[in-house]
């Protein structure tokens, strides 16, 4: 079992920066990959950003260039460091988590966490 907690969201103005964090529970999380999903409003919930158990990372190539997914498994934290805020990047963005590697699916990820509010005001 693994849980997920998310923090660092908030309200930040167009151009400006912000990162989120999410801390894992469970002795496994260094062989987990981790994934970042968001839902905007009147959305449905997409893929981000993810980081397989050795580093590699993938993302949506709407953020590409703009944020960066790291993990420290020492710490058991998966962070999205996000610049260059959009409006559009309004959303409730999730941490998820599954054995194995990476994938755009949702539904193949096991673990979620509760969601963090990022709002970009223009």
């Amino acid at each position: 079992q693994v849980q997920l907690v998310e923090s660092g969201g908030g309200l930040v103005q167009a151009g400006g920066s912000l990162r989120l964090s999410c801390a894992a529970s469970g002795r496994t999380f260094s062989t987990y990959a981790m994934g970042w999903f968001r839902q905007g409003p009147g959305k449905e919930r997409e893929f981000v950003a993810g980081t397989n158990w050795n580093g590699r990372t993938y993302y949506v190539d709407s953020v590409k260039g703009r944020f960066t997914i790291s993990r420290d498994n020492a710490k058991n934290t998966v962070y999205l460091q996000m610049n260059s805020l959009k409006p559009e990047d309004t959303a409730v963005y999730y941490c998820a988590a599954r054995p194995s590697n990476v994938t755009m699916r949702e539904a193949e990820y096991a673990y979620w966490g509760q969601g963090t509010q990022v709002t970009v005001s223009s």
